[in-house]
This record gives C-alpha cells, sequence and structure tokens, in this order.
C-alpha cells in the first residue's frame, strides 16, 4: 500500500497537497524509472546500487531504441546532430547515477521528517525524462538533455507468510515491448489488461500463447515444479537432492531484469537449490508445488491461487463474465523452497 506524498521536480519539493498519486505521475511523464522502499525504519534505500545501475540500462536501451519514451512529443528519431550512447557508456551511468543521488537528498529528507505510522517505510520511484525543450541546447551529449523527477510516498511492506496474504494472479494479456527497461509508458499501457481482471485477483500476468508465462505486470513469476515429474516429497538434508526446480522465464523472452528476480537466481545458487531460466509452462502445472512473484516493495510474495483463461483466445471474443477460467491452488502456508529463498534475500538486504 503506497499514498501520496512528495514530490521533486524541476528544482521544487512539492509537498502532499501538490503531490499526485505515483500511478498518476508515471502516466504523465514519459521516461525510465525505477522504485524501491526504505527499509529498518528508514534508515536506507533497498538494494539501491542495484536500482541505480537498472535505472541507468533502462536509460540506455530507450535512447537507443525507443527515444520518444523519454522525450515528450518526440519522433522515434532523435536528433540527428545528437550522439546516442553506446552499449557501454561510463560516463552516461555516472551523470545518471549522480543526478538520481542528487535529486534523492532533496526530497527524502523533507519526507523522513513528517511522521508516519508505525510499521510504514518509504516508497521511493525515481524517474528519468528528456527534456525536450534542451534538445536544441544541446551540442554533443544527450544525457544532457535528461531530467530526474523524485516521487516519496508511505509504504506499508507485505508482511510474508501469513495466512490470507498470498497473492491471487490471473493470466490476462500478452507481454510488453522493450521488456528489459522499466518504462513509465507501460503504466498506461497495461491498464487496458483492467477490463480482463477477475475479481479478488491481486496480479496480472503476462503470456503471449496462454501457455508460457512471462511475468506480471508489476512482478516477476516464479514457479517451483518437480523435476522429471516425480511425484515425490521434499527431502531432508542437502537442497541438491530435492528433485525440484524453480522456474522464471528469461530475459529473452521479454522479461524485466527485476532487482528482486535476480536476488532470487543469487539465492538458488548460494542454496544450491536447482534453479532453470525457461518460462513456467500451464501446460505442466499439475507439477507446479510452490509459486511466487517478486518485486522492490513486495520482496516476495507466495502465490495462493492461479487463473489461466479456457481457451486463450476466449479473452479477445468474450466479455469478462463469459469468459471460463482454470485454476490451480496452491497451500495456505509458504512452501520450504519459497521461504528458504524469501529468507536469503531478507538476510541479504538485512531485514
Amino acid at each position: 500500500m503506497t499514498s501520496a506524498g512528495f514530490l521533486y521536480s524541476k528544482g521544487i519539493v512539492f509537498y502532499p497537497a501538490d503531490t499526485p498519486p505515483i500511478s498518476t505521475f508515471l502516466e504523465s511523464n514519459p521516461g525510465a524509472y525505477t522504485t524501491t522502499r526504505t527499509h529498518n525504519n528508514s534508515a536506507s534505500l533497498l538494494f539501491w546500487d542495484r536500482h541505480l545501475q537498472r535505472l541507468s540500462n533502462s536509460v540506455k536501451i530507450l535512447l537507443t531504441s525507443n527515444p520518444q519514451f523519454l522525450f515528450k512529443s518526440l519522433n522515434s528519431t532523435i536528433n540527428p546532430l545528437l550522439t546516442p550512447p553506446p552499449p557501454s557508456n561510463p560516463m552516461l551511468e555516472s551523470t545518471i547515477k549522480s543526478l538520481v543521488n542528487e535529486s534523492i537528498n532533496k526530497v527524502l529528507p523533507v519526507a523522513l521528517r513528517e511522521t508516519r505510522n508505525e510499521g510504514e517505510e518509504l516508497a521511493v520511484t525515481a524517474l528519468v525524462t528528456g527534456n525536450t525543450e534542451k534538445l536544441g541546447e544541446v551540442k554533443r551529449n544527450i544525457f544532457e538533455a535528461l531530467d530526474v523527477h523524485v516521487h516519496v510516498g508511505s509504504h506499508v511492506p507485505h508482511v510474508f507468510g501469513v495466512k490470507g496474504n498470498g497473492a491471487r494472479v490471473a493470466v490476462v494479456g500478452p507481454g510488453r515491448n522493450i521488456a528489459e527497461a522499466k518504462y513509465s509508458d507501460w503504466v498506461r499501457l497495461r491498464k487496458s489488461l483492467e477490463k480482463l481482471r477477475p475479481p479478488f485477483v491481486t496480479e496480472l500476468l503476462l503470456s503471449n500463447d496462454g501457455d508460457r508465462i512471462l511475468e506480471g505486470c508489476v512482478t516477476n513469476f516464479f514457479v517451483v515444479c518437480r523435476k522429471d515429474n516425480r511425484n515425490e516429497k521434499y527431502l531432508g538434508g542437502n537442497e541438491n537432492t530435492l528433485p525440484y526446480e524453480v522456474q522464471t522465464a528469461p530475459i529473452g523472452d521479454g522479461v524485466l531484469p527485476g532487482v528482486i528476480r535476480q536476488l532470487v537466481i543469487e539465492a538458488c545458487l548460494s542454496k544450491g537449490i536447482p534453479f532453470r531460466e525457461v518460462a513456467p509452462s500451464w501446460s505442466e502445472h499439475e507439477f507446479w508445488q510452490e509459486a511466487f512473484i517478486t518485486s522492490s516493495l513486495r520482496i516476495m510474495q507466495r502465490v495462493e491461487k492461479i487463473q489461466v483463461p479456457s481457451p486463450w483466445q476466449s479473452l479477445e471474443l468474450k466479455a469478462l463474465k463469459e469468459i471460463s477460467w482454470e485454476e490451480k491452488q496452491f497451500e495456505e502456508d509458504p512452501g520450504m523452497i519459497t521461504a528458504l529463498i524469501q529468507k536469503e534475500i531478507m538476510e541479504k538486504a538485512g531485514l
């Protein structure tokens, strides 16, 4: 849960009365963005260095392939007088990180002075936009035409493992374009999927064929699947003896390289948990033992139920009330593998 709060934009700190909700702000402004939260009673930003790196990567991707997602009212071709950055540009990365950190330092101390309820943290979103007006002034390096905006709102962290606190997810639409970059236009584009949201569903999943599941609209999606389709119980001792593997779609299939997604991979490697980058297949859902979604605000959340339309084509042909759904229900408590991964990530975060 995140509420409206403070905004730093164009050198000015805006207070709650003048700050729109984060979704409204992102819909209204093009750019690459990243969202994280504070932790340990707002002592620090969660995995901030990783977020800055991912944000820099998103800016480079958009500048190179789709500058119209960075610059408002800009055609798909960058001003020919400007030089798009090469794939590896230390100056661009350092400039973006410096601009973002400077902006964070302008607004975060203001937000921290405000009284928050017990258990609340702060959700922090940094948006890098292209300033179209500066394009005519920039002579060579396009990063000189970039602006940074920072939105800060109160956030109540998700509590892992509480009964009834699991996610209910449904597969409702195709994967997104330029999925390797996190950009604000997706906030507007994904609204068209809302008309397909079944009752009580808390996250919408994406698939291009109704079988291979890519990711969620705002999360990455994982399953714990029995290997070789063996119907066995969890084994004790060394995790390498487990007949299970964690699966999630590879970046190349069209998913966001989420910060927590990478931490899940690292946790699996650290704990010896079998892991494979492959899109979880609904046709094999009978072998799924656990499922969870990840994001920087919720960290990890177990999935308690998943729904998939049957047939897939009915999404385009029928109204929501006419669609039939296949369902899979998971156990009420987090599974052993999910809990083990979550514990490893929380320890790395110092939570």
